[in-house]
């Protein structure tokens, strides 16, 4: 199996058995994963730096408007895509194994936490990893201390109140707050 497989297995929703060998690509690509975190967070690099890292770790290219403050960690990297204009600040930790997507113009809080893996109930199988992807919508803003459970849609415009836990999809253009996050109220304009 190749990362590729794996990526396909991921994005299709398949569980991932504990042990099996979708399982070793998953933890080979989890220590490049930790590698390039640890040369992020190794000390100051200049913007232009951050992206280049932050490329290496996603395998994908990074546009020059994204900015990231480290500390950040990835479980994976292979499997997030960020738009342009995307603000992530610094502590975040995302855990994209089943996919991580963040729309253009997106604002992300200090501490924020992205996970898209969930363990299976079963004790007998509780190493098994089941993927499900978060997706960001366009001009999110994610603030801090933020956590968005495995499976969730954020829409577009919404805004999510600090220390919140988002455990079910968000609508466009809402604010929702507290644990677990529910809608507040709509944005107008």
């Amino acid at each position: 199996m190749t990362l590729t497989d794996l990526l396909a297995v991921l994005n299709a929703g398949e569980t991932i058995t504990g042990g099996s060998p979708a399982h070793a690509i998953m933890i080979d690509t989890s220590q490049e994963a930790l590698r390039v975190a640890g040369e992020l967070n190794s000390g100051y690099h200049e913007p232009e730096r951050v992206r280049e890292l932050l490329a290496q770790l996603t395998g994908k290219p990074i546009d020059d408007s994204v900015t990231l403050f480290p500390p950040f960690t990835a479980d994976f990297g292979k499997n997030i895509s960020i738009g342009k204009r995307v603000f992530i600040n610094s502590g975040c930790r995302f855990q994209d194994q089943g996919g991580i997507a963040i729309g253009d113009d997106c604002l992300i809080g200090h501490n924020v936490v992205i996970a898209t893996l969930q363990h299976d109930i079963a004790p007998a199988r509780r190493s098994d990893l089941i993927p499900s992807p978060v997706i960001i919508g366009r001009n999110v803003w994610l603030g801090a201390n933020v956590t968005v459970l495995p499976g969730v849609t954020v829409g577009d415009d919404a805004v999510i109140g600090a220390g919140s836990v988002v455990t079910k999809d968000v609508p466009a253009r809402t604010i929702a707050v507290g644990s677990p996050a529910r809608v507040v109220r709509t944005i107008e304009g």
